[in-house]
């Protein structure tokens, strides 16, 4: 007998010959699908949906005479209808690819327990409990297919779905939905409950090493029979369809790596895990090909999960992780080398290999950490959407509406980017002209929407602009520029030489303008003057742009010379370099000084005088940004340039006093006290406040480490102080005929304005010197009267403790002074512990008591290794500890007040009883106990929680007493042991809750 012959005999045997208890629709269903399977001799797959009716009038509930709904009976009929439903699944080899897309979570469930059921896997039984090996072929694989779909099924719900538009609402189809999503949920739910038991029978599967088969029709029909005419078949390992070793295990590797790689968002180490299943599916698919498995496996998919774990596991540092631009933008995202991610953005404009929706999410994820507050990704931020829309014009995709947004406002800067990333975008010998005209579109879109000529002029003028459109097309665009602006002359072509202008030309006259605007280059600056002196003697070109500054002392001087196109290059020339100093570009500042040097030596003395004076400046700023920052000293020459500035007694020389200040700043810096103290001309002193100040500064510092403080010279510094920070009082008669007192915030009594003092104090570094000044504020903060908290702060006992006349003092200017130097002084040092003692006293005095206590315990962090070492005591001073005492009390933190009563020099035992007799704890309570060391504190929380009747806590509280270490005969070095260990994983616990 042939095996179809067998199917059909065998299907015939269990069929009902009547259909009792079975609508005519149901029965002709089943005659349908038989006859379709066990006479075709090649049957068409059947549709997947008959699996749904199948089971569905299977599991209708039963109504009894007393109309009681009932659980659908097990009878034949129901038997018959579930057997048809495998026999589809049977027919499509149990692909679950192609069942997942048909069938719904709960009848797929409802499926595969049937599966399970008719395999004769006991129920109720753990699958991890049972040993696979042990277990018929057919029945192992039911059992694989089962927990297969179980984490497949997990790793989907963890997908986004898109949501389906609704139709008309119809109540039952939208009662019937909700009690379908219910039931998903509640099967989803017990899925990722059993999820750990599932991973682990699969990787049980990948030891078996061996082959196994999987139901066929043939071998359901044989299941359904009696079982006296089984004889066995089912249970050999021939039975149903072979599924090979290799083809299992390269199925469940996938399935593992996919549900790995799920779980690896909490748990980065499990993208190893991930990693290892997916190489190793990758290894069998390349080894057995992907046309013999009988579950197909999504290839490029499979690519995706291979190259996001080699991102997600490669360190920094490995080799193979410069392999692909994803492995190299996540290192740059992680490590924050933010320049790497924009070189790498420009590269990939050529190469266009990042796919649009991976570019924008990095731009995403980048404009979210800006959010958050650090502004140095404002300018990355720009960078890569620059990057990102020239690659959207190339591809002729629309510019997005963030660009449109950071474009609001363009700057030079800009600019110069976008041009630059426009020309590293497109090969114009390679390009095709598709991608030149989307480019030169763009660029000559970009021009009409600017307002400012120097913007065009600087987009027109480029080489790839001029190379990109035609002459008709640029004159097209001047001409259209004309109609917005008639005042617009534009040169529609690029000038190569100055002397090939022809002098009446007004449009090249323009267009020179615009080129002595751009240029920094002194010898293209002199050139174009030359050529526009010679086209016209009516213009003054150090006036056609506002942005050419030179301060007022030096101005007067300049344009006083009389030859016109000197004039006018000394003035360009030096307002070129004051801008370049002060975006910090100091090569080229350098070059226009040099050459301004040179040409104003051959007739001016004080011009002279000047660009050396300047040239002082800018080697101070070029050292102070450089080499300066990583604390190396300046050259012994410029030292000597700075002090021989302080001493010069050239007449008539127009000074800046932003020099003198510089100057002074630069000695105390790196510790030139000796010079300001000794050396320094007393008339310089007398005349100079900032020398005057740097010299009673220097003084100060210089006594402050000996033996013995000195406080004649902090009497000094003290005196000029306050004197600044003085108010005048002038007395007003109104109209009413009453006398009024009006007060002037800037006192015009001391030797500078204290906005002066306060930008002056913000040039220095050195910490010794901030450390003084910083204390003197403290202590001219804390001398007021109505003062309820002093500020704590380092070498305060100098200064003296009271002033004459308090009422003379703008104690609300001071105040604002000391919150300002604090914050100056953590942006030089953010570890300082002293300046953080003095923040959180700040945060304390008003009322800002959880910034005071992340302050308090920063401070006591930094000093100790976070901690692991004991917190000195000049730090954590009594009190230090009772005003975090009092932060915590006044936050109802109940039980770290009586933590922190332990670490005072005398435990106070009052403050600590009356803070655990409060109920109402903002803090985690008895789980803080264990941090608790001193004995008598324990012993009366044990009374506390007996006398309130809480047992639990007080269980809690006799463990922590009944350590042995705490046992009061222990020798003292024991105790302290144990106390040390408390306080450090109590101040750990702390600084967790407030960092």
């Amino acid at each position: 007998m042939s095996a179809e012959a067998a199917d059909r005999e065998a299907a015939t045997s269990s069929r009902p010959c009547t259909p009792p208890q079975t609508s005519w629709f149901e029965f002709v269903l089943e005659e349908a699908l038989l006859e379709q399977h066990l006479q075709k001799p090649s049957p068409d797959p059947p549709p997947v949906q008959l699996i749904v009716q199948f089971l569905e009038q299977a599991s209708k509930p039963s109504v009894n005479e007393q109309n009681q709904v009932q659980p659908p009976p097990d009878n034949k009929r129901n038997r018959i209808l579930k057997l048809l439903a495998l026999k589809v699944a049977a027919h499509l080899k149990w692909d679950l690819d192609v069942l997942e897309k048909s069938l719904s979570v709960p009848v797929l469930n409802m499926l595969l327990n049937e599966l399970l059921c008719i395999s004769k896997v006991p129920p109720g039984t753990k699958h991890v409990d049972v040993d696979l090996s042990s277990l018929p072929p057919t029945t192992a694989m039911a059992v694989l297919l089962y927990n297969r779909w179980a984490i497949r099924t997990i790793v989907q719900s963890s997908f986004p779905v898109k949501q389906v538009k609704p139709g008309p609402p119809q109540l039952n189809v939208m009662n019937q939905i909700q009690q379908e999503k219910e039931l998903t949920e509640n099967i989803l739910k017990v899925l990722k409950e059993q999820a750990a038991d599932s991973i682990l029978v699969l990787e049980g599967a990948l030891k078996l090493n061996k082959d196994l088969y999987v139901h066929t029709i043939r071998t359901l029909d044989l299941l359904a029979m009696e079982p006296g005419m089984v004889n066995g078949e089912t249970e050999s390992s021939t039975a149903g369809l072979k599924i090979s070793a290799e083809e299992i295990q390269c199925q469940v590797c996938y399935d593992l790596g996919a549900i790995y790689f799920q779980q690896g968002s909490t748990n980065t180490a499990v993208h190893e895990k991930a990693k290892e299943k997916f190489f190793k599916t990758k290894e069998l698919i390349a080894k057995n090909g992907s046309s013999s498995l009988h579950f197909t496996i999504d290839e490029e998919r499979l690519a995706g999960y291979c190259q996001a774990c080699e991102v997600l596991t490669s360190s920094s540092d490995d080799a193979s992780q410069q392999a692909t631009p994803y492995s190299q933008i996540h290192s740059c995202m992680k490590s924050g080398k933010y320049q790497d991610l924009v070189k790498i953005f420009l590269e990939d404009n050529l190469t266009l290999s990042l796919p649009e929706q991976f570019r924008q999410s990095v731009l995403r994820e980048l404009f979210q950490k800006a959010q958050q507050g650090n502004d140095a990704l404002d300018e990355v931020c720009f960078k890569v959407c620059v990057c990102n829309t020239v690659c959207d014009v190339l591809q002729g995709r629309i510019i997005d509406i963030q660009f449109c947004q950071l474009f609001l406002k363009p700057s030079k800067e800009k600019i110069d980017f976008l041009l630059e990333v426009c020309s590293g975008s497109i090969n114009l010998e390679n390009a095709s002209e598709e991608l030149k005209r989307r480019m030169a579109a763009f660029l000559k879109n970009l021009c009409l929407g600017m307002e400012d000529l120097q913007f065009v002029f600087m987009i027109s003028s480029h080489e790839l602009f001029i190379k990109l459109l035609k002459d008709d097309e640029r004159k097209l665009l001047i001409d259209q520029m004309r109609k917005r602006s008639p005042r617009i002359n534009l040169c529609t072509k690029p000038v190569t030489s100055f002397y090939d202008i022809p002098a009446s030309a007004s449009v090249n006259i323009g267009q020179l303008e615009h080129q002595l605007i751009l240029s920094v280059d002194p010898w293209r600056i002199r050139q174009i003057l030359i050529e526009l002196h010679g086209m016209t003697s009516e213009r003054q070109f150090w006036t056609i742009s506002n942005k050419w500054e030179v301060p007022n002392v030096y101005g007067n001087v300049i344009l006083g010379i009389k030859d016109s196109l000197t004039r006018d290059l000394v003035y360009i020339l030096m307002a070129k370099g004051l801008h370049c100093c002060a975006i910090k570009d100091f090569v080229h500042a350098k070059q226009l000084f040099a050459a301004c040097l040179e040409l104003v030596t051959e007739f001016s003395p004080k011009l002279r005088q000047v660009m050396l004076n300047e040239m002082l400046l800018l080697d101070i700023y070029t050292h102070e940004a450089g080499a300066g920052v990583s604390g190396e000293r300046p050259p012994s020459d410029l030292i000597s340039r700075v002090r021989g500035y302080l001493e010069m007694r050239v007449p008539d020389i127009p000074l800046r006093q932003v020099i003198a200040e510089e100057c002074v700043a630069f000695l105390l810096n790196w510790c030139e006290n000796e010079y300001l103290t000794m050396q320094v001309p007393l008339p310089l002193v007398q005349t100079n406040p900032y020398v005057k100040l740097g010299q009673l500064l220097a003084a100060t510092c210089k006594e402050l480490p000996g033996p013995k403080e000195s406080r004649r010279t902090a009497k000094d510094l003290w005196e000029v102080v306050v004197q600044i920070c003085s108010v005048s009082n002038q007395h007003k008669r109104g109209n009413d005929g009453r006398v009024s007192l009006i007060k002037h915030r800037e006192s015009t009594l001391g030797i500078m304005y204290r906005s002066e003092l306060l930008s002056f104090i913000k040039k220095l570094r050195e910490p010794l010197v901030l450390t003084t000044i910083l204390s003197l504020f403290v202590k001219l903060h804390n001398v007021r009267e109505d003062i309820v908290n002093d500020i704590a702060a380092e070498h305060i006992s100098i200064w003296p403790s009271s002033i004459p006349n308090l009422q003379s003092v703008d104690f609300e200017a001071v105040a604002i002074t000391v919150k300002e130097l604090v914050s100056y002084a953590l942006t030089i040092n953010a570890n300082n512990h002293f300046w953080l003692i003095i923040q959180a006293d700040i945060y304390f005095a008003t009322n800002q008591y959880s910034a005071a206590l992340h302050y308090y315990l920063q401070a006591g962090a930094v000093c100790s290794d976070f901690f692991n070492k004991v917190v000195p005591p000049d730090v954590y001073t009594d009190q230090v500890i009772k005003r975090m005492i009092k932060c915590c009390s006044l936050l109802n933190c109940h039980t770290q007040v009586a933590i922190l009563c332990q670490f005072l020099r005398e435990v106070d035992y009052k403050t600590a009883f009356k803070a655990l007799q409060e109920q109402n704890s903002h803090d985690a309570m008895d789980s803080y106990y264990e941090y608790i060391w001193d004995v008598t504190i324990l012993e009366y929380l044990t009374y506390l929680h007996h006398k309130r009747g809480e047992t639990d806590k007080r269980q809690i509280a006799i463990k922590a007493i009944g350590q042995t270490e705490l046992n009061a005969s222990n020798p003292e070095e024991v105790l302290q042991l144990a106390a040390q260990r408390r306080k450090k994983k109590f101040l750990q616990a702390m600084a967790k809750l407030y960092f």
